[in-house]
This record gives C-alpha cells, structure tokens and sequence, in this order.
C-alpha cells in the first residue's frame, strides 16, 4: 500500500491500527494543531487583521479536508442572491488552475474568458452555471475582492471555500458538514480530516449538513453543543443529466430531444445501461455509489485524485477498459468532464452527471435566512 492511501485510510477512520504510522502523523497532527491556534489568537485579538470590502460578503466552506458540496451550494447561494436582484460576484481560490497564483476573471456578466487549465475546474464549472454572476480566481481572496470592487461593483461576494481564509472578512459564514461522516472525536490534519477544531464551528453564521437522508443523526445533538443557537439546514445532493455525447458529440437520449439546453434530469437512459465510471473528485466512492444506484450496473471503475488534469493516456485506459467490458457508456461528473476538451471517447457514449443541492423541503426557509442575514435581520 502506498503512502498515499495509508494516510487516507488513517484520515478516514479505517484503520484499526495504532504503529510508528500513526503515532508520526499524531505528533504532525499536534504540531498543525499549535500552528492553527496560534492563527486564530492572532486573528481572534486583531493582531492579524482582516481586510473589509464595501460589500457584504459570504462565505461557503467547511472544517474538513476532502469534498462536503462547496461548490453545489456556493452556486445555489450565487443563484438565489442574483434572483433576490443582487448583483453577486463568486470568487474561488481556482486551485490547480494557472491563474491560482496571479488571480483574474474567469467569467464577466456575459462571457466565460478562461478556460480549465487557467481558472481551475471548479470555478469554469461555475461560470459555465452562473450567467449573470461574475467568477474571479486567486490565491489572495482580498485582493481579488477589490479587483471585483473595481470591475463589478457587487452588492454581495461569494467565497468558494473561504472559512479559512479570514485575511478577507465576512458577513456571513455558511459552514458544510458531510452529515455521514461528522463525528465529535475527529482529529486534526494529518492524523484526521479536520482543518480547524470542531470548536471553530462557534464562528459559523449557519451551518448546513450535507449529505443527509432520513431521521437526524448524532450530528444535530452534536453541533447544538458546539454552535448553540445557530440555524441548522440539512440538505442532499440532487443529481441530474446535463449531457449525453457520443464521438465528441451531443448525442440524443434521456429526453434531450425536448431538451435543447442539454439539461435533462431524466435518468432512464442509465437504468437501462452497463456503465463503467470514472472521476476524478474528493469523493469518489460516493460518486460510484450514486451512479451504481441509477444504473443497470456498473462494470467498472476508474478513480483519480481530486482536481485531476485528464491526459490523452489516460483517456485511452478509460475508454479501453470500458470496452473491454462491453459497458454501454461511460460516466463522470461536470466537475470532470470540463477537463475532456478535446480527448478522445471513441464510439462509446458519455454521460456527464451534475449535482445540485436539495434542502429537503426548505428551499425557502434556507433563501429566506441568507436574506435576513444579508440585511442584517435576525434568523427567526
């Protein structure tokens, strides 16, 4: 086994064992630990000081390492604010992207002017989803507000991942919790997946569970002792089909015909389908597992680490397995398949899957409480 995949089953929970292994990441785990408080004092007595824009600003993220639903809900946060009549501008770190270290604009009002490889998966994504709301990259989150300040003139930014990054202060701070794997008992980076203590959930404005399904879990008692009196939202993930190709081309099924946008939800083409699977996500195994529950079967699967760029080569393997075993199509995230520009599927057919965010019949209470918040009323 890998360095790699010891670390991830550590980080995980899966491993049941207490070696050198495990006692070397606790000390790395103590030494993060000191660093991280240290932060929040400076921060927490202004000796760090963070830097205001003349707009409100929220934050979307988490306290965890690995994939909770940022990017689904900093969209779903950008749509409802741009329909309240807000001008909203997204920015993201653009992590992996070119542009990561210099910053820039991804996407003004109007037009998608980076491609993947500069702006980062992510936040292409989001500009490809968010007509009307500008998506800006860079590492320094402040200095891009300004940028967008100076462009765009928002009444409200939306940070991708920011709860971290407190150099740009906020309005509001919405925190994500993966409802399926929250514990009160986790530990910090590297022994665990926690990048700040659960304790950091007190600076949280609202928090939102992602993930959820059936009746509430432990996590609900837990964070009504961590973060007392702050709103609790739980939500799932609602997949769709937002494109069907095949030999590098929109392809006709499940309901496209009546579908000119490419947007169909219907998932009656994978029922009926052998699909082999590949992504490259924080999450995999939770991807594989809600495809194998809309397909036929799955008879394969490929998976990458997290903000993967897709070579030729390994196309090449993915569309040679998927023939190898007679798989009908194959299939990937959005996330993914903005990588593919241009690589090669063959004869087999490519179904790209999206992901948006159900709040389980509180859209409007969820919309109703980020407006309050955003106006400076109270959560009621």
């Amino acid at each position: 086994m890998g360095i790699g995949a010891k670390v991830e089953r550590v980080i995980s929970g899966r491993s049941e064992s207490n070696g050198f292994f495990v006692r070397f990441l606790d000390g790395l785990s103590m030494v993060y630990g000191f660093a991280v408080k240290m932060r929040a004092v400076l921060y927490n007595k202004n000796i760090l000081k963070s830097g205001r824009l003349s707009c409100r600003v929220v934050s979307v993220g988490n306290i965890t390492a690995g994939g909770t639903g940022k990017t689904p809900v900093t969209m779903h946060v950008a749509q409802l604010l741009r329909d309240a009549g807000y001008s909203t501008v997204v920015i993201s770190r653009g992590y992996k992207g070119r542009a990561e270290n210099c910053g820039g604009i991804v996407s003004d009002t109007d037009t998608v002017l980076m491609g993947p490889e500069d702006s980062g998966d992510e936040p292409f994504m989001m500009a490809a989803r968010l007509p009307g709301v500008p998506v800006l990259v860079g590492k320094d989150r402040l200095a891009m507000g300004r940028l967008a300040m100076k462009r765009f003139s928002p009444d409200v930014i939306v940070l991708d991942d920011g709860f971290q990054h407190r150099r740009l202060f906020r309005d509001m701070d919405i925190v994500l919790i993966d409802e399926t794997s929250f514990r009160a008992d986790m530990r910090l980076l590297p022994r665990g997946p926690l990048r700040e203590p659960v304790s950091a959930l007190g600076r949280a404005d609202l928090i939102v569970l992602t993930r959820s399904s059936g009746p509430s879990t432990p996590a609900i008692e837990i964070l009504a002792g961590l973060a007392p009196g702050k709103p609790v939202f739980r939500s799932s993930h609602a997949p769709y089909v937002c494109g069907v190709f095949k030999d590098g081309a929109f392809a006709a099924g499940a309901d496209q015909a009546d579908d000119p946008s490419g947007m169909s939800r219907s998932f009656e083409l994978l029922k009926k389908a052998n699909v082999f699977v590949f992504s490259g996500i924080a999450n995999n195994q939770a991807f594989q597992d809600m495809v194998a529950g809309m397909a036929r079967a799955v008879v394969g699967e490929m998976a990458f680490p997290d903000h993967h760029h897709y070579t030729d080569a390994d196309m090449n393997a993915i569309v040679g397995q998927a023939e190898k075993r007679s798989a009908d199509f194959l299939v990937t995230t959005e996330k993914d398949y903005v990588k593919l520009n241009g690589k090669r599927i063959g004869s087999i057919g490519l179904v790209v899957i999206g992901i948006d965010m159900s709040f389980q019949g509180q859209e409007t209470a969820f919309a109703q409480c980020i407006q309050n918040m955003i106006a400076g009323k109270p959560h009621e």
